[in-house]
Protein backbone atom coordinates (compact mmCIF):
# COMPACT_ATOMS: atom_id res chain seq x y z
CA UNK A 1 0.00 0.00 0.00
CA UNK A 2 1.56 3.33 -1.04
CA UNK A 3 2.05 6.02 1.56
CA UNK A 4 2.17 9.82 1.32
CA UNK A 5 3.44 12.32 3.85
CA UNK A 6 1.53 15.57 4.37
CA UNK A 7 1.70 18.47 6.79
CA UNK A 8 -1.51 20.02 8.13
CA UNK A 9 -0.39 23.56 9.00
CA UNK A 10 -1.94 27.02 8.92
CA UNK A 11 -5.71 27.00 8.46
CA UNK A 12 -5.64 23.25 7.72
CA UNK A 13 -5.35 22.54 11.45
CA UNK A 14 -9.06 23.38 11.77
CA UNK A 15 -10.15 20.56 9.42
CA UNK A 16 -11.53 17.57 11.33
CA UNK A 17 -10.30 14.04 10.69
CA UNK A 18 -13.42 12.94 8.79
CA UNK A 19 -13.41 16.08 6.65
CA UNK A 20 -9.73 15.51 5.90
CA UNK A 21 -10.54 11.96 4.76
CA UNK A 22 -13.26 13.31 2.42
CA UNK A 23 -10.88 16.00 1.17
CA UNK A 24 -8.30 13.41 0.12
CA UNK A 25 -10.93 11.12 -1.43
CA UNK A 26 -12.20 14.02 -3.55
CA UNK A 27 -8.67 15.11 -4.45
CA UNK A 28 -7.84 11.62 -5.73
CA UNK A 29 -11.04 11.59 -7.78
CA UNK A 30 -10.43 15.06 -9.26
CA UNK A 31 -6.81 14.13 -10.04
CA UNK A 32 -7.99 11.10 -12.01
CA UNK A 33 -6.32 8.62 -9.65
CA UNK A 34 -8.52 5.50 -9.37
CA UNK A 35 -8.75 4.41 -5.72
CA UNK A 36 -9.73 0.86 -4.87
CA UNK A 37 -12.80 0.44 -2.68
CA UNK A 38 -13.44 -1.74 0.35
CA UNK A 39 -15.54 -4.85 -0.05
CA UNK A 40 -18.90 -5.17 1.62
CA UNK A 41 -22.34 -3.64 1.83
CA UNK A 42 -21.13 0.00 1.91
CA UNK A 43 -17.94 0.19 -0.17
CA UNK A 44 -15.67 3.14 0.65
CA UNK A 45 -12.50 4.39 -1.03
CA UNK A 46 -9.39 2.81 0.46
CA UNK A 47 -7.77 5.90 1.99
CA UNK A 48 -6.68 6.03 5.62
CA UNK A 49 -4.73 8.41 7.81
CA UNK A 50 -2.49 6.55 10.25
CA UNK A 51 -3.17 8.50 13.45
CA UNK A 52 -5.98 11.09 13.57
CA UNK A 53 -4.99 14.45 15.01
CA UNK A 54 -7.15 16.54 17.26
CA UNK A 55 -8.63 19.68 15.72
CA UNK A 56 -6.27 22.61 16.20
CA UNK A 57 -3.07 20.54 16.33
CA UNK A 58 -0.32 21.26 13.79
CA UNK A 59 1.94 18.54 12.42
CA UNK A 60 4.84 18.34 9.97
CA UNK A 61 4.62 14.62 9.18
CA UNK A 62 1.27 12.85 8.82
CA UNK A 63 0.86 9.57 6.96
CA UNK A 64 -1.81 8.86 4.33
CA UNK A 65 -2.19 5.27 3.10
CA UNK A 66 -4.06 4.59 -0.14
CA UNK A 67 -4.39 1.96 -2.82
CA UNK A 68 -4.85 2.51 -6.55
CA UNK A 69 -6.10 0.01 -9.11
CA UNK A 70 -5.24 -0.29 -12.76
CA UNK A 71 -1.92 0.61 -14.32
CA UNK A 72 1.06 1.43 -12.12
CA UNK A 73 1.47 5.22 -11.72
CA UNK A 74 4.82 6.71 -10.73
CA UNK A 75 5.02 8.33 -7.28
CA UNK A 76 6.12 11.66 -8.80
CA UNK A 77 3.06 11.64 -11.06
CA UNK A 78 0.74 10.94 -8.11
CA UNK A 79 2.28 13.79 -6.10
CA UNK A 80 2.10 16.28 -8.95
CA UNK A 81 -1.55 15.45 -9.71
CA UNK A 82 -2.59 15.70 -6.07
CA UNK A 83 -0.66 18.91 -5.44
CA UNK A 84 -2.28 20.46 -8.51
CA UNK A 85 -5.77 19.73 -7.11
CA UNK A 86 -5.04 20.59 -3.48
CA UNK A 87 -3.48 24.02 -4.02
Amino acid sequence: MPRLLFAPTGNAIWISHLDLMRLFQRAFKRAGLPLTHTQGFNPRPSVSIAIPLSVGVESQCELLDFELYGDQIANDEILSRLNEKLV
